[in-house]
């Protein structure tokens, strides 16, 4: 009795085990490889080890994206205890730039029919490169892909030629040349084919057991779509100069509140995002230039010269803002929105807030200070006292000219203790 007792214990606890290891955590990556991607897929990783998963599937769908970030996802990838399998998917969808880089150090690589890799050559997103820094980064990235190739047994040529040459091939031309090691027509097709296969990790060589898996999907949290959002250099650009408007209508129109609430909250999100993008600091200083030559142009009178050279030094920040040094592509402003924002910054210093800034200096027509100057008649004699009418209005006065006769004009000169002092009009 006591041995079909162990014999039912060791029988349920190994079934129990099974069950337990028959389990895939997959995620989609479908978008620019940035510092939002790179968390996503670490926490994917994290998420399958601690779930004993027998793999984690990562869909990926992208053109580009960041050095800095493919390198961290890179990493993950080679120090990790879970296997990795990257599934080039859905039909239509490209591991262009980074994404080669990804693809090939996964410890498995599919792609879907209709899918494509390739075209990871470096770019200059200026065209302002000079040839001995386009070698630099050139050579840089062509080490670090054959690095990858070399530890994944992959076609070591084709990945440098993917670099230098910015080849790019088909699904089918990519099983053919040892660039990935399987076509699957959907996921259910990939877990089948991936059942079975050995592959390497840093604990050692694990066998994949994918055959009718659970299948756990992982999305996106609401912070990593904020870092997602963020990560994006238009809305850096748009951040930061929201920012800086928001401060100066507060500056402006203190006691306001908004603006500078506003202002405040948008320069550390666009400081944050700037953190996340390979910030070019130059540029961001020709910003900051030409804003404070907007605020020149309100104090001084250049006749506009201050305000274009505002706008130019604007334009060219934002052009120049983000790195030309950096690796990948795909982290750049668009032209559409660094016109509008210099166009908008431009608007709004010179004309909203000099028309603001003229409307101060013009004399009072209100309240005390506005009746000074103004004409009135003499309804009775001031001697020196008598009432005057001002604007449809009776006041007190007292004039300080002598006696002024009935029906005279007079002029104001003072007003106190809600009396008016005048003077007759000559």
């Amino acid at each position: 009795m006591l041995k079909q007792i162990f014999t039912f214990i060791l029988f349920f606890c190994l079934y129990s085990g099974i069950l337990q290891a028959q389990n895939v955590v997959t995620l989609k990556i479908d978008g620019v490889i940035n510092p939002a991607a790179a968390a996503f897929i670490e926490r994917g990783i994290e998420l399958s080890r601690e779930k004993n998963a027998e793999c984690l599937i990562i869909h990926l769908d992208t053109p580009g994206g960041l050095l800095k970030s493919t390198r961290v996802i890179v990493s993950s990838f080679l120090e990790s205890e879970i296997p990795i399998v990257v599934y080039v998917s859905p039909g239509g969808a490209q591991a262009g730039s980074a994404g080669v880089f990804i693809t090939m150090a996964a410890h498995i690589a599919a792609m879907a029919p209709g899918t494509n890799i390739g075209a990871a050559h470096p770019v200059d997103m200026e065209g302002k490169m000079d040839s001995v820094m386009s070698d630099k980064v050139t050579n840089d990235a062509s080490a670090f892909i054959r690095t990858i190739a070399e530890k994944r047994n992959r076609n070591i040529k084709w990945a440098e030629d993917a670099v230098r040459r910015s080849q790019s091939i088909t699904e089918t031309e990519a099983l053919d040349t040892n660039v990935i090691d399987f076509i699957a027509k959907n996921l259910d097709d990939l877990l089948l084919q991936i059942d079975g296969k050995q592959v390497e990790t840093v604990d050692g060589t694990e066998t994949l057991n994918t055959k009718g898996a659970r299948i756990e999907s992982m999305e996106m949290g609401w912070v990593e779509r904020l870092l997602d959002v963020l990560s994006n250099p238009n809305i850096a650009l748009i951040l930061f100069q929201l920012g800086v408007l928001g401060l100066v209508l507060e500056l402006y129109n203190p006691g306001s509140i908004f603006p500078g609430v506003v202002g405040v909250i948008s320069l550390i999100l666009a400081f944050y995002s700037m953190h996340t993008l390979p910030i070019n600091y130059a540029g961001l200083a020709l910003i900051i230039f030409g804003i404070i030559l907007f605020l020149l142009e309100i104090k001084i009178v250049s006749h506009g010269m201050l305000a274009i050279g505002g706008a130019i030094s604007t334009f060219f920040g934002s052009i120049m803002l983000i790195r030309t040094s950096s690796l990948l592509e795909f982290a750049e402003i668009s032209w559409s929105v660094i016109i509008i924002s210099v166009t908008i910054t431009t608007v709004f210093f010179v004309f909203l807030i000099g028309l603001g800034l003229k409307a101060q200096k013009k004399k009072p027509t209100t309240g005390g200070e506005g009746i000074i100057d103004k004409i009135g008649v003499a309804i009775t004699s001031l001697n020196p006292e008598g009432t005057v009418k001002v604007e449809g209005e009776l006041w007190q006065a007292e004039s300080t000219t002598g006696t002024i006769n009935k029906g005279d004009l007079v002029r104001i000169i003072q007003l106190q203790d809600l009396k008016l002092k005048v003077e007759q009009v000559k």
